[in-house]
């Protein structure tokens, strides 16, 4: 190497300003050409002459960095690509969501589309089934209402759209939160007895798992304030307001405990279907009304069978939703089904499911026919396989919306 050349490397350390270089020089330590260019490739420095130029032993030490750079390439290029085969199922779950979002976005922005749009599907739905027409003497009142109801038809394909089917449920353990807000006002006149229920347990599970989940999340806040030695102004007035929609007037936070939990999901739908003959009575279509409770002074549907002596009427609705809340607090606070309420807090203190057909045989008070009624329910449970239903949960989307369909 030329003293020319070994100037050069000098100078290239103080343009770059290599320390080590430095050090050497103020201690008057001679430093080899080699060492020169090793330290200038240590750091990085391109050295003024080509790879070819290069002696073997620096040479050698460029091409195994060149490996080793190439190989961590390699190795990164390889931890993307096995991380994205990993992530398939979680992308194609929320790949999944996004569809449910948009589709639901898309029934929500065509809201007035849609009006036009049932009148023609009303009359294609005779030819899509075979509709037999009943004539009755007493016709449903449609009831007035912000909301309006969908048709058969148009319902299925909402359904078809949103790929909402009950063997996914039933083997992914999972429901989309697709809310109806009404009855199809032409159910009652499919003759498929098996598409008849399949459309009802579609519209009513939802509503049933929406509601069970809204208890879920308030047993949670419940435990995480019994736990807590001091509770904030909020957690008491929360405290208290839930004393009050469980009717607790003494405050016993275990009898809050027991009174505060779900439904089964197979004993809702079992009663909601014998109730509303699968959603074709008229109090179902006129109010709402899935679950046949009485009052004596709310707003209600007179019977037409009732006797001279009965005074009551039959509890109407806005929505589907409401009825399906009342139903749960009429079972969580009505003084009839203490036993059910003591057997479910068994249950669950003991960390057993809650599962309907444990409990079924508690609800005998809720019609006059007692335990031949239980019996009708758990035979509408076996029959419809309802009981694969009591451990589903609602499938978190974002921005799930409420159809007000």
């Amino acid at each position: 190497m030329s003293f020319q050349y070994r100037q050069k490397l000098f100078d290239l350390g103080k343009i770059y300003k290599i320390s080590e270089i430095k050090n050497y020089l103020i201690r008057n330590k001679r430093l080899t050409t080699a060492q020169l260019e090793l330290i200038l490739l240590k750091n990085r420095v391109p050295l003024p002459f080509s790879d070819k130029n290069l002696p073997k032993s620096l040479y050698s030490f460029k091409l195994k960095e060149k490996i080793f750079t190439n190989l961590f390439l390699t190795v990164a290029i390889f931890v993307f690509v096995f991380s994205i085969i990993v992530s398939r199922p979680y992308i194609k779950s929320v790949v999944s969501k996004v569809k449910l979002t948009y589709v639901s976005s898309e029934y929500d922005s065509n809201y007035q589309l849609k009006k036009d749009i049932i009148q023609d599907d009303l009359k294609s739905a005779e030819k899509s089934f075979s509709l037999q027409s009943k004539k009755n003497k007493n016709k449903i009142k449609v009831p007035k209402s912000n909301f309006f109801s969908l048709n058969t038809m148009t319902t299925m394909n909402l359904f078809e759209d949103l790929d909402y089917d009950l063997n996914n449920v039933r083997s992914n353990k999972k429901i989309k939160p697709i809310y109806l807000t009404q009855l199809p006002r032409d159910l009652k006149d499919i003759e498929s007895v098996k598409v008849k229920k399949d459309i009802f347990i579609k519209i009513i599970l939802p509503l049933i798992v929406a509601e069970n989940d809204n208890i879920l999340k308030d047993r949670r806040i419940f435990f995480k304030i019994l736990n807590k030695s001091n509770n904030s102004m909020g957690e008491k007035i929360w405290l208290n307001r839930k004393f009050k929609e469980y009717k607790i007037k003494d405050k016993d936070t275990s009898e809050l405990k027991k009174r505060m939990d779900v439904i089964p999901v197979s004993i809702a739908v079992a009663q909601a279907a014998k109730e509303s003959g699968w959603g074709t009575s008229r109090f179902a279509l006129e109010g709402n009304a899935m679950f046949g409770q009485w009052t004596w002074g709310g707003e209600g549907i007179v019977p037409l069978d009732k006797n001279k002596s009965q005074s009551h009427k039959i509890l109407k609705f806005p929505i589907l939703r409401a009825s399906v809340k009342a139903y749960k607090n009429n079972l969580n606070t009505h003084n009839g089904y203490k036993e059910f309420r003591t057997k479910r807090s068994e249950l669950r203190n003991n960390n057993k499911p809650i599962k309907g057909l444990d409990l079924i045989h508690l609800l005998d008070r809720y019609a006059e026919t007692g335990a031949e009624y239980t019996l009708v329910l758990e035979k509408i449970i076996n029959q419809n396989s309802l009981a694969e239903f009591d451990d589903i949960s609602l499938l978190q989307a974002e921005n799930k919306k409420e159809f007000n369909l």
